[in-house]
């Protein structure tokens, strides 16, 4: 980020928060009891995830966490399954609550046989979510532990009960029987949208040198030594990500919407039916309200981030009408996004801007008074569309430097419609108009509504093309950017496939020393989502890092183990690092490295080479014990784990 133009400071993140709340939502509606076909079902689920708390109440008073569930020394990939936990927990207590209302007698049979498919995914993502915890990491005692198993056989013969392994065949025959809304209006009208919220910084030239650097790795012990950047607390934020209700903005729910259980007056259903979301502006995958629809071949439309996961995955055919895919491309479908705004407006349904009378409504629901010369600003915002070249740059330079100084200025430059023309300034013959454009827009996304406006003018691909060929300072800014951008989960997938990583890749090889920072820190978040991983593989980024290991000089070493602990649990970038010649350097590192380097290189290797017997000899051969041993006695207490349990490898292996 050249010029200390933005970073992204964030609060702490709260990885126990959204999980044990979860919980004891879930606890909270099993109690008011259950009715309807899938009282037993319902009943189930409920009691398996209600025994979940002593887990996570042994997780909270684990060392790594304080009192509040605020992260401390724990693992990005402990933080993350924590994460995946509370994203499977959400859509079992989503489930509950629709399931519960459910009669046959006046619902179809397609109806039943979409929430029976639902339970099955609920069940089989919550037993995916569980056996990705790192419990000796927590030091779960064994009896929670045997607790736990428990609670995973049973969601296992669940799902098989439901019809055995989920795949694709069935996920698409699933899609294509959409849910009966008109006797089913609850389940849409509390349509949960997911919310990443990030802190906003004051002065961010102060802030500059503060934020940038890779930090240590702090994985689990026998995890895949994945790590923690400094801005990667963002994705962590996401751990504490609140559900934003698809309703009218005045109403407020709290844990249960007590309106499923009560019974309605004709015309308060009347008044409730006419906020249901069209078929239309509903996701075939998700189910939820669009924000960003797209088409595919197949002429379906599809939410942006949903379907590009789908492709991801490897399929090649349509979700909804399982047609084989002529091509891979997603056209924006301007005309559905027009109707859905329009549509959100008419029904008082939040939109990703709310500055209304000088304030807006925050994450937390409350408002924030926004002050700033609103006249002032959407005048520069009509000269960014000036004919005059000078005046176009003098207009940008100046919302550059406004967008730089306060949160107030960033609110107010996007309310005037500044991200749109900006992001056509991107593509300008005027570098210097590209390059304050670029970071222009890489200060206003620091305010996380903006991200949503900024992904929805449909900035990436020219960001993109900054990062191939613009010059070095806006390559730097268009490099932060996209880290910006992809603190937002459903970001990092349609960023992955936008062609941004080889981008990234070449400047971590061939930019300025800022540069390259930056391209580390916004590969590192991106590489969070596994379908990215292979592309960076594939990309070159093993040789990228192998080189950045083994010049001691370049002061990026940090940063090449941070990036490659992502990489490690991963089967084809394993296969990658170990092809490189990457664990000969690792051991030179545990040998003679800083400290923290020691320690980070023993992860590492501890990933590549528990259960591999190939590489578990390749360590023996090259003469890793001895320095292995000697971290055991000198090393920090994470590198003594590390290094222990590396040991113990080797004994199990014969190769001590």
């Amino acid at each position: 980020m050249a010029g200390g133009d933005a970073t992204t400071a964030v609060a702490g993140d709260r990885p126990l928060q959204a999980p044990l709340r979860l919980v004891h939502d879930v606890v909270r509606i099993s109690q008011a009891g259950f009715s309807g076909s899938f009282q037993k079902d319902c009943t189930n689920l409920a009691r398996r995830v209600s025994l979940l708390a002593h887990l996570l109440e042994e997780i909270k008073e684990f060392k790594g966490y304080d009192d509040n569930g605020h992260a401390g020394s724990s693992s990005s990939s402990s933080n993350s399954s924590l994460f995946d936990l509370s994203l499977a927990l959400e859509s079992a207590k989503r489930l509950l609550l629709a399931a519960n209302t459910f009669d046959p007698e006046i619902s179809s049979a397609e109806l039943a046989k979409k929430f029976s498919f639902q339970f099955q995914c609920v069940t089989w993502k919550l037993e995916k979510a569980l056996a990705s915890i790192p419990y000796d990491h927590f030091d779960i005692s064994e009896e929670v532990q045997e607790q736990v198993e428990l609670v995973r056989s049973q969601l296992r013969r669940a799902t098989d009960r439901y019809g055995g392994p989920l795949n694709s065949n069935m996920l698409s025959r699933a899609l294509s029987q959409p849910l009966n809304r008109d006797v089913d209006p609850f389940h849409l009208r509390n349509r949960l949208i997911g919310s990443l919220h990030i802190a906003n910084i004051g002065n961010i030239d102060h802030v500059r040198e503060k934020v940038g650097s890779v930090a240590n790795i702090k994985d689990s012990e026998g995890d895949d030594g994945s790590v923690q950047i400094v801005q990667e607390q963002g994705r962590r934020k996401s751990l504490s990500r609140s559900s934003k209700i698809c309703q009218p903005k005045d109403s407020e729910t709290n844990g249960i919407d007590e309106s499923c259980c009560s019974t309605k007056s004709p015309e308060e259903n009347k008044k409730s039916d006419s906020s249901i979301v069209p078929d239309d502006f509903l996701c075939p995958i998700s189910l939820e309200l669009m924000r960003d629809p797209v088409i595919v071949a197949t002429g379906q439309t599809y939410e942006r981030s949903y379907i590009q996961r789908w492709i991801d995955c490897g399929n090649t055919t349509c979700p909804k009408t399982q047609q084989k895919l002529e091509n891979l491309k997603l056209t924006p479908n301007y005309a559905l996004r027009s109707l859905i705004s329009q549509w959100c407006t008419e029904h008082n349904v939040e939109q990703p801007t709310a500055l209304t009378n000088g304030r807006i409504k925050k994450s937390d629901g409350s408002f924030r008074d926004v002050s700033g010369d609103i006249a002032a600003i959407e005048a520069l915002v009509r000269k960014l569309s000036s004919r005059s070249i000078e005046e176009r740059r003098a207009a940008v330079v100046e919302i550059r430097s406004l967008s730089k100084r306060s949160t107030d200025n960033r609110i107010l430059i996007a309310d005037a419609g500044a991200i749109p023309v900006l992001v056509s300034l991107l593509a300008c013959e005027d570098n210097q108009t590209q390059e304050h454009a670029v970071t222009s827009i890489l200060n206003l996304s620091i305010f996380e509504n903006n991200k949503g406006l900024i992904m929805l003018a449909g900035a990436v691909p020219s960001i993109v093309q900054i990062l191939r060929a613009g010059s070095m300072e806006a390559r730097e800014n268009a490099a932060a950017t996209l880290f910006s951008l992809s603190l937002a989960d459903e970001n990092k997938i349609i960023i992955g496939a936008s062609g941004a990583i080889p981008a990234l890749v070449d400047l971590l090889q061939n930019g300025s020393t800022r540069g390259r920072k930056d391209a580390a820190t916004a590969l590192f978040n991106l590489c969070i989502y596994q379908g990215n991983k292979g592309r960076a593989v594939r990309a070159g980024i093993i040789t990228a890092l192998l080189k950045m290991l083994s010049d001691r000089s370049s002061g990026m070493i940090d940063e090449a183990l941070t990036i490659l602990s992502v990489l490690a649990g991963n089967q084809e970038a394993k296969a990658a690092i170990v092809k490189a010649s990457t664990i000969p350097v690792l051991i030179d590192l545990m040998r003679t490295g800083l400290p923290r380097n020691k320690e980070n290189a023993a992860a590492i290797l501890l990933c590549l080479c528990k259960r591999d017997q190939d590489n578990l000899a390749c360590l023996s051969r090259l003469g890793a014990v001895i320095p292995l041993t000697e971290l055991t006695k000198n090393g920090t207490e994470r590198a003594k784990r590390k290094a222990n349990s590396l040991l113990e490898h080797l004994r199990k292996s014969n190769h001590l």
